[in-house]
């Protein structure tokens, strides 16, 4: 008969078969339907410097970048990544053979797991994480095992014994964020000397999501892993122009490693997109040479930012986590009366006209998550300064008297 399958086997690899539907399209189309300001994914609502953007349409003029790049990036890229990091942080890497671009971060985080892992292998991420994670460590057949950032005061923080206690014979790597999506925390001295001792007594690969270097604020300090001792050689550094360029859609990302690590990860990226963003490529170069000015006045900018829709969160009732880094806020909704992170997100655009994100999605202890919820503040100050308003009718419907 046509239109019958030869097997009643389900057509998703059962390794995805829990993934679905990321929650940011589905908050997405939300947010489009009810005309609703978009705080949930994180992306800027404006480009990054006009002087790059130009970059990329000399370089499409030119004729660099149109037809494939060379696999491991083209050489001006490479060179300006490694330049980068030894002006930064004192780390020197061989662009010839310690650095790789990537489409993008999460194509390096994939790269990275397919060719680290093999089945069995466990990785211990903390929770909650960026969602790629979890579907990464299951296409490489990896078990995650989640170790839980819990709040403490008005941040969350790692639970150094917990942390330890997760390390199993079994252990192969450790996929380390900081800073720290979604709650902001950005890892101190003291926990990252615990964790680089750790990794070396117990002969761990560690894997550093480090998108957000240049995204820290008020006292906090963003120090590499890699420059611990022991730690250069067995730690993958994943890097990103998206976040630092306000230029998502361009997908450039990078890893940084020993010559050894880094053609284990070209080995597993080749058979994924093989290359990309050829013209952004060149453009990213010229980025990463901007002066420090501009690092510190992205900075400032996003600091201003975070406290304008912070305090508008707290005005509308919320307990809100300042964070310390990256361009989001973990918030608490229980002084709200409301304890279902994804009900509270699912109905917030009809209340409020605004779109967050349930925490809840990425953790694997949902109940853990359950109260908590995230908002982006990469938008226009006018945006957040029109959502903290509509924010605030949650604070006056819980004010009104009942009949």
């Amino acid at each position: 008969m046509t239109g019958m399958t030869s097997t009643a086997r389900p057509h998703l690899n059962r390794r995805l078969a829990e993934f679905g539907t990321t929650i940011f399209a589905e908050m997405s189309a939300l947010a489009v339907q009810t005309g609703s300001i978009n705080l949930g994914q994180g992306f800027p609502d404006t480009d990054g410097p006009e002087e790059i953007r130009e970059a990329a349409v000399r370089a499409l003029r030119d004729g660099r970048g149109n037809q494939y790049p060379p696999g491991p990036g083209v050489p001006e890229l490479r060179t300006a990544i490694a330049a980068h990091q030894q002006r930064r942080y004192g780390l020197s890497y061989d662009p010839d053979t310690e650095v790789l671009v990537t489409a993008g971060a999460t194509e390096a985080i994939a790269a990275a797991l397919l060719a680290l892992l093999e089945p069995g292998d466990e990785v211990i991420a903390f929770e909650p994480y960026y969602d790629s994670y979890a579907a990464c460590i299951a296409m490489a057949g990896g078990t995650r095992v989640p170790v839980t950032l819990r709040p403490d005061g008005d941040s969350f923080r790692l639970d150094l014994d917990e942390l330890r206690a997760a390390v199993t014979d079994r252990t192969r790597l450790l996929l380390i964020n900081t800073p720290h999506n979604p709650t902001g925390t950005v890892l101190t001295r003291e926990e990252l000397t615990a964790i680089a001792e750790l990794a070396v007594e117990r002969d761990l690969l560690v894997v550093t999501d480090e998108v957000y270097e240049h995204l820290v604020f008020d006292d906090a300090e963003h120090l590499p892993l890699a420059t611990f001792p022991g730690m250069r050689d067995r730690t993958v550094r994943i890097g990103s122009a998206g976040k630092t360029f306000s230029f998502t859609g361009w997908k450039v990302g990078w890893v940084t490693s020993t010559p050894d690590l880094v053609a284990a990860v070209r080995s597993a990226k080749q058979f994924l997109t093989y290359v990309a963003s050829g013209p952004f490529q060149y453009a990213v170069a010229e980025a990463l040479s901007l002066p420090d000015t501009y690092f510190e006045a992205f900075r400032e900018d996003m600091r201003l930012k975070r406290d304008l829709l912070s305090a508008g969160l707290r005005e509308a009732g919320f307990e809100v986590f300042t964070p310390s880094g990256t361009y989001f806020i973990t918030t608490d909704i229980r002084p709200l009366g409301e304890s279902d992170g994804f009900a509270f997100c699912r109905a917030l655009p009809e209340r409020a006209g605004v779109v967050a994100i349930p925490n809840a999605v990425f953790y694997d202890h949902r109940e853990e998550g359950a109260p908590f919820v995230r908002f982006a503040f990469c938008k226009r100050t006018e945006v957040l300064a029109d959502a903290a308003t509509r924010l605030k009718s949650l604070a006056d419907r819980s004010t009104e008297p009942t009949e």
